[in-house]
């Protein structure tokens, strides 16, 4: 009786023990995710999966990589979707399949050494109504695909590959001359000029066709699409319209066009991934945000053809009819190795993109570090976006990029081509022009890059409050900065290796201080355009005066040292 009653005593003590550090725990959010964000963001909802758990080997699916199982993972999903929801678990073994339809309340467990290869055969893939960079269109089925569901994650250590090189076109310039040999020699149809390698006649017959970069706009039916199948390459990943989707932990790589694309859901968080396409691969993005709000993308790496991690909202009047922003987006502790940009934010922007804060984030070797770009016709506004912390080495071509002529190219062939593309002329503003205002990027460190800033607005709506505090950028070439308004540069550090370390062109309000920076030659700042007004540099950590030269069109007193 008196073992009982210390008994009793001990578990009570033990239970209150519990009960008060339940009390005094700090909330799941005190990691300080959301303590620095510099607006308001709600918490990202995680799916919750019922707990429930079968295996696609509990309806009959094969490993090895010949027998097909896209009826087995099928009934494994309906088994757990009839019981409420649960997890589908994917053990070790390679497992092809079909294209998987995603429902609601749905885990899919890849487990460690696990990998789902999907079928090269395009008869798997039936052409269907979708959207595709922005606009409405037809393309192929995704391989992974799901509308209007909620709860669902992607979780585990597997491999999900798109098996992409049975869809892409292949640039002979992208390849080796033996890896080009290889490749024709595989099958396929190169060409007339003979610098592009297609997978077959109808790709070649879709490619050559008029369109707006990758989607074909001259055809109108369902009909009209399927005689060019071949080259509706889908996304890797396609979930629409939904709510409360998690990615955590796989592997996704190898996707016939983009790798995960998230359109329009609604709490997304996207962390501990590893997405890889080959670098040649022709829009072989990371992952496109399209018009999605509330969004995590934290721990990633990626490894590209593309551009890495895109934030987008729609195209044109098709963008700008749904109307959806991109917005209140974390992106922090990533890495991102070979790609078009790092973070970058368009060229399909008519919806609009705010609130974004972007943090820690690694870029080594992207063709662009933070890449932001559109055109005359997109209409959308970009505002309220915070970046600070990102670290760059060896970009080939502008660490930070703002460009408004964005016209389908990669930074690296546009000036292959010629250089970017500027304009003097005034167009009338219209719901057709983009606008990029009120933008913060701060303690960015750029070792090695082509152009260490290019800022880029347009004429008639120039980009407008972009400040830049405590950069240490080395660079071939320092700043330049066009047709801008309320561009503030503080406390950076420049070395140089050609003349020019800051060129301002049309630009007003624009305030340098405590530039310091390193150069060879005359002429390290020039100011030009009739357009330049109140353009102050203080404290520089060099003799301005001696090494600076304004041209005779612009206004008497515009700028003030």
């Amino acid at each position: 009786m008196i073992v009982k009653k210390i008994s009793n005593l001990i578990l009570a003590a033990a239970v209150f023990a519990v009960g008060c550090t339940e009390k005094s725990a700090p909330p799941k959010t005190a990691n300080n995710l959301y303590e620095t964000i510099e607006f308001e963001m709600p918490i990202i909802q995680e799916p919750q999966i019922p707990d429930y758990a079968v295996s696609i080997t509990d309806f009959g699916a094969i490993s090895g990589g010949i027998e097909i199982n896209t009826e087995a993972f099928a009934a494994a999903i309906n088994e757990v979707t009839d019981k409420g929801g649960g997890k589908v678990t994917i053990p070790p073994g390679i497992w092809l399949t079909g294209p998987i339809e995603l429902k609601s309340n749905l885990e899919l467990h890849a487990e460690q050494g696990a990998v789902i290869l999907f079928s090269a055969n395009k008869d798997h893939y039936p052409v269907i109504a979708t959207n595709f960079e922005g606009l409405d269109t037809y393309r192929c089925l995704s391989p992974i695909h799901g509308r209007n569901i909620e709860n669902v994650a992607f979780t585990g250590k597997g491999v999900w590959d798109g098996n992409g090189d049975a869809w892409r076109a292949v640039k002979k310039s992208k390849l080796t001359e033996s890896a080009w040999k290889e490749l024709v020699k595989s099958g396929g149809i190169v060409s007339d000029e003979g610098d592009v390698w297609y997978p077959s006649e109808q790709y070649k017959i879709g490619a050559e066709g008029s369109g707006d970069q990758n989607v074909r706009d001259d055809l109108q039916t369902k009909e009209e699409f399927e005689t060019i199948r071949d080259y509706l390459r889908p996304v890797f990943v396609s979930i629409q319209n939904s709510k409360r989707i998690l990615f955590d932990g796989p592997v996704f790589q190898n996707s016939p066009a983009w790798n995960i694309h998230p359109l329009r859901v609604e709490h997304l968080t996207v962390k501990n991934l590893t997405v890889r396409n080959p670098w040649y691969s022709q829009n072989g993005d990371g992952i496109d945000i399209e018009s999605c709000k509330n969004v995590l993308v934290q721990n990633c790496n990626f490894d590209v053809g593309d551009d890495a991690i895109c934030i987008k909202s729609g195209k044109n009047e098709d963008g700008r009819r749904y109307g959806i922003p991109c917005e209140n987006l974390i992106i922090k502790d990533n890495i991102v190795y070979h790609g078009h940009g790092g973070v970058t934010v368009g060229s399909e922007m008519s919806g609009g993109v705010r609130n974004m804060h972007v943090s820690n984030c690694t870029f080594m070797g992207t063709d662009v570090g933070l890449r932001f770009k559109s055109t005359r016709g997109r209409g959308g506004v970009v505002e309220n976006i915070f970046i600070s912390d990102v670290y760059m080495t060896n970009i080939p071509t502008n660490a930070i990029s703002f460009n408004l002529y964005y016209g389908g190219q990669s930074i690296s062939e546009m000036l292959a081509a010629g250089g970017m593309k500027t304009s003097t002329e005034l167009v009338p503003v219209t719901e057709e022009t983009p606008q990029f205002k009120n933008i913060k990027i701060s303690n960015v460190t750029v070792n090695g890059a082509q152009q260490a800033v290019f800022l880029q607005g347009l004429p008639e709506m120039p980009l407008e409050n972009i400040e830049l505090n405590n950069l240490y950028l080395k660079a071939d070439n320092g700043f330049q900065i066009i047709d801008a308004k309320g561009v503030k540069i503080n406390d950076t550090k420049l070395i140089t290796r050609n003349d020019i370390a800051l060129h301002i062109f049309n630009s007003a309000d624009v305030d340098v201080n405590d530039l310091a920076y390193d150069y060879q030659a005359a002429d390290a700042i020039t100011i030009n355009g009739s357009q330049c007004n109140n353009i102050s540099i203080s404290n520089p950590k060099t003799n301005v005066k001696q090494y600076t030269t304004i041209g005779s069109e612009v206004p008497e007193k515009a700028v003030k040292f």
